[in-house]
């Protein structure tokens, strides 16, 4: 395939960005290992009187309460899941990358699939963040759709030797 088209360079793009999410993930997961054999109690604990929250308000309260049933278990199962969720995003870059089909519609699938999810948050609420997501979302799956368009397009018989529905 030609790798100098436009089509080419909006996947290249979508494909760094998928990259990128498995990389943070990954980074993330290692970051949760570090809690691994730790007091993780007393580590929220903490970074609440760093910041000088008053640990009986609402998200500090919440904040100490998940802290206190983190366990190494559960640091492990959240990595594990991390890790897979890492394959796949790069997965999905390397696809996009090489302009594979199953990628396009794996990509368009896997982005799409969010955005009921992501309207209903807004419904909740609008926040910047919200609706950034929600735009990022929305551009990427029609980047994807586009390229799945135009090579379908590509890929169509044209010409003389077309065949013809019969009405």
């Amino acid at each position: 395939m030609n790798h100098n088209t436009p089509v080419s360079g909006s996947l290249r793009a979508v494909a760094l960005f998928e990259a990128a999410k498995g990389v943070l993930t990954l980074l993330a997961g290692f970051g949760l290992l570090t809690l691994l054999h730790r007091d993780v109690e007393a580590i929220a604990a903490t970074v609440i009187r760093t910041l000088h929250l008053h640990p009986e308000g609402h998200y500090p309260a919440l904040f100490l309460k998940y802290a206190e049933e983190i366990n190494d278990a559960r640091v492990w199962a959240v990595f594990l899941i991390g890790v897979v969720y890492a394959v796949v995003r790069f997965t999905e870059a390397y696809g996009l990358w090489h302009e594979r089909p199953w990628a396009e519609w794996f990509g368009a699938l896997a982005g799409g699939i969010y955005i009921p999810f992501e309207l209903y948050e807004l419904s909740l609420g609008v926040s910047m963040v919200k609706v950034l997501i929600l735009i990022i979302n929305v551009v990427v799956v029609l980047v994807i759709a586009y390229n799945i368009q135009q090579r379908l397009a590509r890929c169509r018989p044209r010409g003389p030797g077309r065949r013809r529905r019969r009405t």
